[in-house]
């Protein structure tokens, strides 16, 4: 990424709420985003703030739907002559537990369901591809690009919805070291310049994150 698109990159704005009820709705009524799931993956990173690589890592053994928590500690990275593989992050600050709002947990709880009966559960994806396994990154964000629709939503990427959680905990009054700790930064001061918008994450967090849809 060069500088110019690493700035756009940053002033990407957030969804507002119409934005984000309509946003899916959109989704949820196009056939080709629906059987390429991504209204739940964007529920999902709206209700965590997480990169797209790191939804796409997460398995069900990483999930506590007791405590209505996600334990983020992988990255989905494409190696040559390997393929799609599961990573650790560069940084400690990227591996954390993050608490999910209660609509989140219920979508889980659904996928969970499903995943069980289809003998899916345990170390495998929550958001999988087609066959079961690991879903490309690059792939998935063509996808989203793809279902942008509208000319309304062409500056929509899944950085947006990244930054939308950023964006949302801020106007919540949550600390910049609170922030950071949800979108896995190692520095507050990256979260305030990108976004305003470690370990296990505040629970208030995702009180903030309740009513984000």
């Amino acid at each position: 990424m060069n500088v110019a698109e690493h700035c756009q990159h940053d002033r990407a704005p957030a969804l507002t709420v119409a934005e984000r009820r309509e946003w899916l709705a959109q989704l949820e009524q196009d056939p080709k985003a629906v059987a390429k799931d991504l209204p739940d993956l964007t529920r999902f990173m709206l209700a965590t703030g997480v990169r797209i690589g790191e939804a796409l890592a997460l398995y069900w053994e990483d999930v506590d739907l007791d405590a209505g928590t996600v334990a983020i500690r992988y990255n989905v990275v494409r190696i040559k002559g390997a393929g799609l593989k599961r990573k650790l992050p560069k940084t400690e600050s990227g591996v954390r537990t993050l608490p999910l709002p209660s609509w989140a947990v219920e979508m889980l709880r659904n996928r969970f369901a499903v995943a069980k009966a289809e003998h899916r559960a345990g170390a495998n994806p929550v958001f999988p591809d087609t066959l079961g396994g690991l879903r490309d990154p690059s792939n998935t964000r063509r996808a989203l690009r793809e279902a942008r629709g509208s000319e309304g939503f062409a500056w929509v990427t899944s950085h947006v919805f990244r930054k939308t959680a950023g964006t949302v905990l801020d106007e919540a009054k949550r600390s910049a070291r609170e922030i950071a700790d949800q979108l896995g930064h190692a520095k507050p001061s990256m979260t305030q310049d990108v976004y305003m918008g470690r370990g296990t994450v505040s629970p208030e967090n995702a009180a903030a994150l309740e009513d984000i849809l």
